[in-house]
């Protein structure tokens, strides 16, 4: 029970500080928002192309920028637990009672807790912009559960780099490539694995198919369609809760080693 009890410990510590960083929080709300507003203009007459499965850009848009959102916010996790092992802050852990499986858990959470309530502001905004979400409470379900997974996993490797290069520089250099990377070979914005399979080289055809993010913004879509394909959806959450267990373990043993080393 300590496990537990001292998680939720260290995800509300986290989250009180997230909410006290009231321009951090304007800004990381505001950002998403502007790509709803400029690509949501930008590609609006994608919808006419064939094989596009949504009635509207936004629509098809708005789950996209909230994994995008979730990519982020987990990616960012890094410079925060770096901040507090170079501030003296883990050092306090270590030497205090806390449960140590609970300073990764907890950090976490709190990422998911994050995400949920960009998340829920996202898709309000998305509405007002005219997106269709028809896929009902169980849609939104299936979209919440795999943006807190998206960013588990991303959290959960993103402390691990922080770890174990323990350097600022790096942990942003490594954020900065991967989420790139990670971003691009989706389908968050346009849509290659919609509408030009066929033409992309095999090598980015496999990685957009092992994409934790293509995962999530497809698993998010269709369950947001009318008639949902829900063994393609269920698959898709299934794949991201592998990786977040695979990515959490990793983050485990990078901290044990920080911790052997401290």
């Amino acid at each position: 029970m300590s496990f537990f009890r001292h998680s939720v410990f260290v995800a509300l510590r986290h989250f009180r500080a997230w909410t006290r960083q009231r321009g951090y929080v304007a800004f990381a709300l505001a950002q998403p928002v502007i790509w709803l507003l400029l690509y949501g203009q930008l590609f609006r007459r994608v919808v006419e192309l064939p094989g596009l499965p949504a009635s509207s850009y936004i629509t098809f848009l708005t789950p996209g920028v909230v994994m995008m959102t979730a990519l982020f916010a987990g990616g960012w996790s890094g410079s925060a637990i770096l901040a507090e092992i170079q501030g003296g802050v883990m050092d306090r852990f270590l030497v205090s009672p806390v449960n140590r499986g609970a300073l990764i858990a907890g950090r976490l959470l709190s990422v998911g807790v994050v995400c949920t309530v960009q998340s829920l502001i996202l898709v309000g905004f998305g509405l007002i912009l005219g997106a269709r979400l028809e896929g009902g409470a169980l849609g939104m379900v299936a979209l919440l559960a795999s943006a807190i997974l998206l960013s588990t996993v991303i959290g959960a490797l993103s402390n691990a780099v922080a770890l174990a290069a323990r350097k600022r520089e790096s942990v942003i250099g490594a954020a900065n490539f991967i989420l790139l990377f990670l971003t691009f070979l989706s389908p968050v914005y346009l849509a290659p694995v919609y509408l030009a399979r066929d033409l992309m080289p095999d090598w980015i055809r496999l990685v957009t198919r092992f994409n934790p993010v293509s995962w999530s913004v497809e698993a998010a879509r269709e369950a947001l369609t009318p008639h949902a394909d829900w063994d393609f959806v269920l698959w898709r959450i299934g794949y991201l809760l592998l990786f977040a267990i695979v990515s959490g373990w990793v983050a485990c043993r990078a901290f044990r080693a920080y911790q052997n080393s401290a």
